[in-house]
């Protein structure tokens, strides 16, 4: 007699596949790759393809000898944790800490907790974090972006961060209007565009919003999630504004500034870390949200949104068990 395992509940009838939307993620990153490869050139690329196999590598390694269960490299999980780390990285950073910063990622963050959907906290964001705080020289030095097949406009090397200057400079007792007429500030379009320092991830938040668009267009992700975390931001950072124009920044700033769009578009809305009830996802992005202003606001870093969605990832248990879904056949009193 035939024995059939059968899986725990809810049992799901569908075409979708992890792989398949592991590759709708990887999809929608492309224009922000090549977004990154445009503006920070072969940087750029060495980051990526040195994270992508790095992570590759790791879980093929784990999962051959030490936890010994079916391969899982080609379902694309390791693909999109790795673009996702590099996305958190300056196009500077040596080799071997991106090394690390994938050892980190797959090793610790994933595969100690069993694999894809057993991890609680984003996987890339554990990575980056670890990174952050082990080499935040390194991780905190951003690279001019020198756009290819374009004559160099700057002698600079390296340049801080929109959110970097702004925060450097109002402690140094700078006001706004002041800081906002520095030359070394981005204007909107540069920000839009992503010719600006940061991370491989703060380039043209355009091309992060057409792959947010492509992924809820294919129904990878809801709408509600990074729309709330965005217009948190923007209500919070629009109240401080009015508050004191001249030490808080306009709301169009934050959104358009450091890796907002990257953590609510594909970092937030991971699957796995992320609530399961649409009312505990909108819960969860007025969190994050909130949490990046307070962050930005009054911590020692001048981005928040990392932290904010690790933070948040430790309460997704509790949030999906305050909104459970009512069960079918439950009787009413």
């Amino acid at each position: 007699m035939q024995q059939l395992t059968i899986s725990g509940s809810p049992h799901i009838h569908g075409e979708e596949s992890v792989k398949k939307i592991m590759y709708s993620v990887v999809y929608a990153l492309i224009p922000a790759v090549l977004i990154s490869i445009y503006f920070f050139g072969w940087d750029a690329a060495r980051v990526l393809l040195t994270s992508v196999i790095a992570c590759l590598f790791f879980e093929w390694v784990i999962q051959k000898y030490l936890i010994k269960g079916s391969l899982t490299i080609n379902d694309g999980s390791a693909v999109v944790a790795g673009i996702l780390l590099a996305f958190n990285v300056p196009a500077n950073l040596p080799v071997p800490i991106i090394i690390i910063g994938a050892l980190v990622t797959i090793g610790i963050a994933k595969m100690s907790f069993g694999g894809l959907g057993k991890n609680p906290f984003n996987p890339a964001l554990v990575g980056r974090v670890f990174l952050l705080i082990s080499f935040p020289a390194q991780m905190t030095t951003w690279p001019v972006p020198r756009p290819l097949f374009a004559k160099a406009v700057t002698d600079a090397i390296t340049g801080p961060t929109p959110l970097g200057l702004v925060k450097e400079s109002l402690d140094a007792g700078k006001r706004l209007p002041e800081i906002m007429a520095d030359p070394s500030m981005p204007d909107y379009i540069d920000r839009l565009t992503g010719n600006m320092a940061g991370s491989l991830g703060e380039m043209s938040y355009i091309a992060l919003i057409l792959g947010g668009l492509y992924l809820i267009i294919k129904k990878v992700i809801d709408w509600q999630l990074p729309v709330s975390i965005i217009l948190t931001v923007f209500v919070f950072a629009a109240i401080f504004h009015w508050i004191d124009p001249m030490y808080y920044v306009e709301p169009s700033f934050h959104l358009f500034s450091g890796g907002l769009m990257l953590g609510a578009i594909f970092m937030a809305t991971d699957m796995v870390t992320s609530p399961m009830n649409m009312w505990g996802r909108i819960l969860y992005g007025i969190a994050i949200g909130l949490l990046t202003i307070i962050i930005r606001i009054w911590g020692a870093y001048p981005e928040g949104i990392s932290f904010a969605i690790l933070i948040m990832n430790a309460f997704t248990p509790l949030i999906n068990r305050g909104f459970k879904p009512r069960r079918f056949g439950k009787i009413v009193n």
